[in-house]
């Protein structure tokens, strides 16, 4: 039997996903913690790191949007033909940090015949510029993505040891997120850009044993839950910003309770701003990157489509779109101001505070389905059932993923003719934004790949749920359907292969790279090195609905999104950090005519895609194998014959994937699936463990 993969819309899947129940793959608690890491990355809570607790940015005017005296030089909306001035001074200032930390992992990285220091000396003008995306997908993609800050982060342990790829983070120019990627953006630049390891030890945030519903355990007294009290101070901090003449949303008790979860201040932080980012003293002289968040527009009623969806981005400086639809930036910290035609009105005063926590949970819109079908949640007592219930007795469970941005900041705004900017939006005084995966460009590709930026090599992080859990690809073809309509007039993105490919060649269970012979485009697209979820040393393919984990699981899921940037400290192909090395500098290479190594010709010829199809649909789902242990103690069968390998040689003990090779290739060797019959689930064996104790 044969079936084909079609590209998932989140917003018609979310009727079948009320349970928020576990992933049917379930993570196994006997597993090895690490057998391919080449140190221990798990810190216990007490752990001395040497990293300082993180701490907040600087406190706005609080969660309630507040009128203030406008500046002498009035907040204007402006045309999205170029970066903001803000943008480009900023970015003349970070470059001189990210280049000295970029040289210092090239180093590190060790390219064959490649002179750093001589090469950025004579190339000043023409030196890399990266990124990188983190994708949407509950707390799996928090997780996974947070494995990858922190292998990209030298500043955690090891972090710049020989084949480390720590560094990556510092010499990046941008960081982007949606969704659950955008709570690790938000959570890691909240927090004065702290660390992963920081977070994992910090006695106030991080603790996702506590649902959403419960509050922290730090709510009550002496460190008791106090249910009533957590959602008694949410509601009253919603009520007051309905009483100041917003409009109020289920979004609005997302992104509060959240926030106790990610954010390292009294009641999650309500009054901190993203505006008070880019007014943070390290983030303004360039010291660490940009971050960014993106949500789609979408009116009620409708349905986000690949090509057609406006999609915006938030970042410290603005918030707006560069597709065609508005085609508009306003400046973020004076969003909620009543603009018209793109200028404040004569006798109106300014608004600040609106872009905060409500920002993140417009991002990740769609889990307020979680909180509107709480009744249904019957593994939280019914008290504390009851209580949420209560307080959202007021709340239409009608459009339940949109959050209403009112006053619309590109009402009456006519925009630029000659860029081609529509005037949909200058009618209404509402701007409804949802998830910014319901368009399924669930990485966050957008703000990224407008020519402005000129980003060369984007590291992309996908945590997405298109099979079991399991990314396919699905948001590469997406974000290649997108970049072929009219709103990505000024945006590149390479070509992808479709689905069944990135499938059938094994693509999505290791990394990847797109555009490699792009370079001499016009302009060219950036390099993207595809980093998709997969099991390394643990079973990292939670359900995105799941709103508890306990520490075990939070921490094996990093470990594992750590493994999976860094194919296990290079214990899956020892290549790999030079690999990455080849990455970054490709498209500077290609703009300097510079010959390219001859060990980065090997690594293009072995991560490149090079148009190779293989269409044909897949004959089962996907299902990968553990890469170090197929069994490894999970309750999950994975036998020879579950898999589809015949091969007589292919034991639990050498099973290791062939990460280069697929049943569409002539030498194809190792144990490689043959057939295709779907893994078996026994979970009736499974009882919860305490966590262990490192």
């Amino acid at each position: 039997m044969h079936f084909s993969i079609s590209l998932p819309l989140k917003g018609l899947l979310i009727a079948t996903v009320v349970a928020l129940s576990r992933a049917a793959v379930i993570p196994s608690r006997n597993s090895p913690l690490s057998v391919l890491a080449a140190r221990d990355t798990y810190l216990p809570p007490d752990a001395d790191i040497g990293i300082a607790k993180p701490k907040r940015a600087a406190p706005d005017v609080g969660y309630t949007p507040t009128q203030v005296d406008c500046p002498d030089q009035k907040p204007v909306i402006r045309d999205a033909k170029d970066l903001s001035q803000q943008e480009t001074n900023w970015l003349k200032l970070r470059s001189q940090q990210s280049i000295p930390a970029m040289k210092d992992l090239l180093g590190r990285l060790k390219i064959d015949s490649f002179d750093v220091d001589s090469y950025f000396s004579a190339n000043a003008n023409n030196l890399p510029n990266i990124a990188i995306a983190a994708s949407g997908g509950g707390y799996r993609a928090l997780l996974n993505g947070a494995g990858a800050i922190k292998a990209f982060d030298s500043r955690e342990p090891g972090g710049t040891d020989p084949g480390s790829l720590g560094g990556l983070l510092q010499a990046s120019t941008y960081v982007s997120g949606l969704s659950g990627g955008g709570w690790l953006v938000s959570t890691i630049f909240m927090n004065n850009f702290t660390t992963i390891s920081a977070l994992q030890n910090d006695a106030r945030v991080w603790h996702f044993e506590n649902s959403i519903l419960e509050g922290p355990q730090h709510t009550g007294i002496a460190g008791s839950f106090d249910v009533a009290k957590y959602w008694k101070e949410v509601h009253k901090k919603v009520e007051a910003k309905k009483d100041a003449g917003f409009k109020t949303s289920i979004t609005d008790y997302w992104g509060l309770t959240l926030a106790q979860q990610l954010i390292n201040d009294t009641d999650g932080g309500p009054s901190y701003t993203w505006a008070s980012i880019g007014e943070d003293a390290n983030f303004a002289n360039g010291n660490y990157p940009m971050p960014l968040l993106t949500t789609d527009e979408r009116a009620p009623g409708t349905l986000a489509v690949p090509g057609t969806t406006p999609i915006y981005e938030i970042n410290p400086f603005e918030f707006g779109t560069w597709d065609s639809t508005t085609h508009a930036f306003a400046p973020v910290k004076y969003v909620g101001t009543a603009f018209d035609n793109g200028a404040v009105p004569d006798g109106t005063k300014c608004v600040a505070g609106f872009v905060g926590l409500y920002g993140m949970a417009t991002s990740s819109s769609l889990f307020n389905q979680f909180l509107l079908h709480v009744d249904s949640e019957t593994q939280y007592p019914k008290a504390i059932r009851d209580i949420v219930k209560d307080i959202l007795t007021d709340v239409s469970n009608d459009e339940f993923d949109i959050a209403n941005w009112q006053p619309n900041p590109f009402a009456g705004y006519q925009g630029d003719s000659a860029l081609g900017a529509s005037t949909d939006n200058a009618a209404s005084q509402d701007l409804t934004m949802c998830d910014g995966g319901e368009d399924a460009q669930n990485v966050p590709f957008h703000p990224l790949l407008q020519n402005n930026r000129k980003i060369d090599t984007i590291f992309a992080v996908d945590s997405t749920a298109d099979s079991n859990n399991w990314p396919i690809g699905s948001t590469l073809v997406a974000t290649s359907k997108w970049a072929k309509s009219p709103n990505a007039k000024d945006a590149s993105f390479p070509e992808v292969p479709d689905n069944n490919t990135i499938v059938n060649l094994q693509l999505n269970n290791h990394p990847s790279f797109y555009g490699c012979d792009a370079g001499t485009a016009d302009p060219p697209p950036p390099l993207i090195v595809y980093l998709p979820n997969s099991p390394y040393t643990y079973w990292s393919n939670v359900s995105t609905f799941a709103m508890k984990h306990d520490q075990f699981d939070r921490d094996n899921i990093i470990l594992n999104g750590y493994n999976v940037v860094t194919m296990g400290n290079a214990t899956a192909d020892s290549t790999w950090p030079t690999c990455v090395g080849c990455a970054i500098m490709k498209r500077s290479w290609d703009r300097t005519k510079t010959q390219i190594p001859d060990a980065c010709t090997q690594c293009f010829t072995k991560y490149c895609w090079t148009g190779k199809t293989a269409s044909d649909p897949p004959t089962s789902t996907y299902e990968p194998i553990m890469w170090n242990n197929p069994k490894g103690g999970s309750p999950i069968t994975v036998e020879p014959t579950a898999t589809g390998n015949t091969d007589p040689t292919c034991t639990p003990d050498n099973n290791k994937r062939n990460w280069f090779k697929s049943k569409y290739d002539e030498d194809v060797k190792g144990c490689q699936p043959t057939s295709a019959t779907t893994a078996t689930t026994d979970t009736s064996s499974i009882t919860p463990t305490p966590t262990p104790t490192p």
